[in-house]
């Protein structure tokens, strides 16, 4: 066999990154005996037409519940919409058996709409523009 090529892209295609996650998965399956991990989402949709709107998606695995993106349009914000994604969000990782939550948000993003919600940051690091860091935040789910 002819040495493997190492390269670099700027773009994912679903093939590859399907082939990432598979590898990983069987990885961690082997390493833990469990086969655990699940989607989430949380979809937030118009009731006139169905349409999606916003909402959270991520998983859980292994007894963690990631929030991997949580979005809602501007004109829902500040409704009390996010807090009862975010709560539901963290009930159904508590009714997985998740004991912690984990996520990371942008300094102009939503740390202080986490924080509110009993979130704590256990780091940051900076990043661009000059001034704008990314937080690593974490909640514990034990009821």
């Amino acid at each position: 066999m002819t040495a493997p090529v190492v390269t670099v892209a700027d773009t994912c295609d679903d093939g590859f990154v399907a082939l990432l996650s598979a590898g990983l998965d069987r990885f961690n399956i082997d390493a833990t005996g469990t086969d655990d991990e699940t989607p989430l989402a949380v979809p937030v949709t118009d009731p006139a037409t169905g349409r999606v709107l916003g909402g959270i998606a991520g998983r859980t695995s292994l007894g963690v519940l990631f929030i991997d993106l949580f979005y809602l349009p501007p004109e829902l914000r500040g409704s009390g919409l996010g807090s009862a994604m975010l709560a539901q969000a963290e009930q159904e990782g508590r009714r997985r058996g998740c004991r912690t939550g984990v996520l990371y948000t942008i300094s102009f993003q939503a740390p202080a709409f986490y924080a509110r919600h009993g979130w704590l940051t256990f780091g940051e690091i900076p990043c661009e523009p000059p001034g704008t860091r990314r937080v690593f935040m974490t909640k514990t789910l034990d009821a």
